[in-house]
């Protein structure tokens, strides 16, 4: 049992997710205690270090906006995806990937402005901006996926009897599942990065000493809010690449 332990430990300490972690811990709990680093770093600045909220909390506020906005983006991308590749929905498809595409190439600041005035100061408007913004590359995802199942797994479910919504449920996309995960990946990475701008309509994340930082010209302040985010997308982007590993890993298996 210890040498199995030791073995576990030791993978632990090889792997680079585990060095990510720990630098991104290190640096949430124990930003405060960096205060003389910064002071080295900006001696002008008379506060080095973002101390109105703790960023633990910002974190924890920063994934639950992810999170939301990347669920309902989810629902939607592969629900649009799979209605238009089926028969009955095809003729609609370029209908849905223009205006999908134009929700990603809308800014996302010009969303909250004007959703804010209806809105008002919140979590709100900077979920939709959000959603929109990564719809995108899930229902591309989504779509590619799907008709990168061969003909002839269809042909043989259909074969034993299997009806149409079995066929896609139980063979599409399991099939298709590592492809709509990539475009399940992206989105969230884009959405872990925009979702900072939610700082500048009343909404608590990580965006808010970069904001703060910015509008008070405190350069510590937006350097300690952005390596805080790049260190979160990087933690979410590997997790992600090893879930997408196992699917690769389970594919054959399904194919056979």
């Amino acid at each position: 049992m210890s040498n199995l332990t030791g073995n576990r430990l030791l993978r632990a300490l090889r792997d680079p997710l585990t060095w990510v972690i720990a630098v991104f811990l290190a640096l949430i709990f124990g930003m405060r205690s960096l205060g003389g680093v910064f002071h080295w770093l900006f001696p002008d600045l008379d506060r080095p270090v973002y101390l109105q909220d703790s960023f633990s909390s910002l974190v924890l506020a920063h994934l639950v906006l992810v999170g939301v906005s990347s669920a309902i983006a989810v629902v939607i991308g592969v629900l649009a995806g799979m209605g238009v590749t089926r028969q009955a929905g095809k003729e609609f498809r370029a209908l849905v990937e223009t205006l999908v595409a134009m929700g990603q190439t809308f800014p996302p600041v010009a969303v909250l402005a004007v959703a804010v005035p209806v809105m008002g100061f919140s979590e709100k408007p900077a979920i939709i901006a959000l959603v929109l913004y990564g719809l995108l590359p899930i229902l591309q995802g989504t779509i590619t996926g799907l008709e990168s199942v061969p003909a002839s797994a269809r042909e043989i479910a259909e074969g034993v009897g299997m009806s149409r919504l079995q066929v896609l449920t139980q063979v599409e996309l399991p099939l298709a599942a590592p492809v709509i995960l990539a475009g399940i990946r992206t989105s969230v990475i884009i959405n872990i990065g925009t979702a900072a701008i939610a700082s500048s309509v009343g909404t608590q994340s990580l965006g808010s000493p970069i904001i703060i930082g910015l509008s008070g010209f405190n350069t510590a302040y937006v350097l300690q809010g952005a390596i805080v985010v790049a260190l979160l997308a990087i933690i979410v982007d590997m997790i992600f690449e090893r879930w997408s590993r196992r699917l690769q890993n389970w594919q054959p298996s399904a194919r056979e």
